[in-house]
């Protein structure tokens, strides 16, 4: 923004003399009428200028692969009367009667450092009931990313079947409010940090030394007394190459 200034100069000439005219009448002056009346000029504010946000999935290289999941192999499937995971129209799809999770790993993938997005459609869902990402999972041990039909996020850490949250549940208005919805979901992890993405918009991080490495996977869970299922797709995973700054020895 710019303030301008405007400005003229006439010339000056020399005026020839005039006669001093002899008034015959005096007359009442009359107030002159002030079309535009003056106003206080406004005192200019200072805006402060803000800092820009960082780059919060720096270091992000070539693609590990992608997945369009056409291929039932490249994934733990299964069908049962309490839960169901298919390969179908190029979609994952996750569905688990009430009370039930289902979950499943990508074979042959281990990542430890890496950044994953993968879209999901939740198409029953209301309440508590959650989907999304696991990471690092060895055995009956990972992280589990969620969000629940409350439009809430939050980390949770499977040791063993015991669950620890790590990360409280927050609302986010990136998550789709039950059901039919869309997200893409994303997850950067790097060293002991993982950071959630959701519509490439950056929602919080964690720290956790628990788990270095391990698989990638995909769950859905009903939390309440009906059914729930989501679909995934368009799953991509990229290399991630990046060293935390040091930080400043404190004196």
């Amino acid at each position: 923004m710019g303030c301008f200034l405007l400005g003229a100069c006439l010339p000056l000439e020399a005026l020839p003399p005039t006669e001093t005219s002899i008034p015959t009448q005096t007359t009442t002056p009359t107030p002159t009428i002030v079309w535009f009346p003056p106003s206080a000029t406004p005192t200019l504010s200072a805006f402060s200028t803000n800092t820009p946000v960082p780059e919060m999935k720096p270091g992000i290289g070539a693609k590990i692969f992608s997945d369009d999941f056409s291929d039932e192999i490249n994934w733990d499937t299964a069908v049962s009367d309490d839960a169901s995971a298919i390969i179908s129209y190029n979609r994952l799809s996750l569905a688990a009667q009430p009370n039930i999770s289902i979950a499943s790993l990508r074979r042959g993938v281990t990542l430890k450092d890496f950044y994953a997005e993968v879209t999901a459609r939740p198409s029953l869902c209301r309440g508590d009931d959650n989907y999304g990402l696991i990471v690092r999972a060895i055995g009956t041990y990972f992280y589990r990313f969620a969000l629940n039909c409350n439009r809430m996020v939050y980390v949770e850490r499977i040791n063993s079947g015991v669950k620890l949250i790590l990360f409280e549940p927050v609302l986010s208005g990136d998550a789709p409010a039950g059901a039919p919805g869309e997200v893409r979901i994303g997850l950067w992890a790097v060293g002991h940090e993982m950071r959630l993405f959701l519509n490439d918009r950056f929602q919080f991080s964690i720290i956790d030394k628990s788990f270095p490495n391990g698989a990638l996977g995909l769950f859905a869970r009903s939390a309440g007394d009906t059914p729930m299922s989501v679909t995934f797709s368009d799953l991509t995973v990229y290399d991630v190459e990046y060293i935390p700054p040091t930080r400043t020895p404190s004196p």
